[in-house]
């Protein structure tokens, strides 16, 4: 797998984003040139889009980071949605073998694998989303950089490579069980207790041993987890705010609007209503 190593030392330039969804199942990526960097992130079905030769199927999920080519198209028709963002480097590149970006990685660059699955799928949407609400309401070129390069920042926060090379104690197998097993049931009314009983595991013993991983606690590492989740549903759907609290466990509206105001400091209504301008079209 290539990676990209970027220098970070200045703002990546911000070129267009927007939403795309496919009109149906037939519909398949165009064939171009492109001349600048494009980053997809899939937020239902499949995108299949090829570099010259080399054939991608990008699940909801997972992202594709795509360097100028010669030909950039799609090889099989299917039905999808994503996120897209065309952008330009500050300064010079390199494309490196996975194995080899490791060594690679200092205080002024930033290495991300070409395409891979997202560890939090909703900050990404919400950071995509994000862009294009500052965009249409701002229309500031330096914020729409900026807004870029922390785009960028969380891919390779969030891509193997930086967990494997700068962040290896969370490699702990129990500690990444945990937070698979919170993220698989955010849905849920989750208790400590219930997920101590399930690994089998002393509640308090639990408690001190994922503080020690993740900096927070149990309880609050849940909390943050389903206030995330609600952060990409308020962007990306228009479901209720009571159906949204619903989704993520909260069987009582004031609760999670009371729950999302502590963590956020804004009510669901108002979150959504400072994130509301999606661009949504095609290429």
């Amino acid at each position: 797998m290539k990676v990209v190593k970027f220098n970070s030392a200045l703002p990546f330039q911000y070129n267009f984003a927007g939403k795309f969804t496919a009109p149906g199942s037939e519909w398949m990526h165009l064939t171009r040139q492109l001349f600048d960097f494009e980053l997809f992130v899939v937020t239902d079905g499949v995108l299949y889009i090829a570099e010259n030769e080399v054939e991608y199927a990008v699940k909801k999920g997972e992202y594709l980071l795509m360097p100028p080519t010669l030909k950039q198209h799609g090889y099989r028709a299917g039905g999808c949605s994503f996120y897209w963002l065309h952008f330009y480097p500050s300064s010079a590149y390199e494309m490196l073998e996975a194995e080899s970006a490791g060594a690679a990685q200092d205080a002024t660059s930033i290495t991300v694998p070409i395409y891979g699955e997202l560890q939090s799928f909703e900050r990404m949407v919400v950071l995509m989303k994000q862009l294009q609400d500052s965009e249409r309401r701002y229309g500031m070129r330096s914020l729409n950089n900026f807004s870029t390069s922390v785009i960028l920042a969380e891919l390779s926060a969030q891509s193997s490579i930086y967990r494997k090379y700068d962040n290896s104690d969370n490699s702990s197998q129990l500690y990444n069980d945990i937070v698979d097993y919170i993220t698989l049931n955010i849905c849920s009314n989750l208790k400590v207790a219930d997920i101590a009983d399930y690994f089998g595991y002393n509640e308090k013993y639990l408690t001190t041993y994922f503080k020690k991983w993740s900096k927070v606690s149990i309880k609050q590492f849940i909390l943050l987890t389903k206030m995330e989740n609600a952060k990409a549903q308020l962007s990306e759907t228009n479901h209720s705010v009571s159906q949204i609290g619903y989704n993520i466990g909260y069987s009582d509206p004031h609760n999670f609007t009371n729950a999302f105001k502590k963590v956020t400091g804004l009510t669901p209504s108002d979150y959504r209503d400072s994130y509301t301008k999606r661009r949504a079209n095609s290429e």
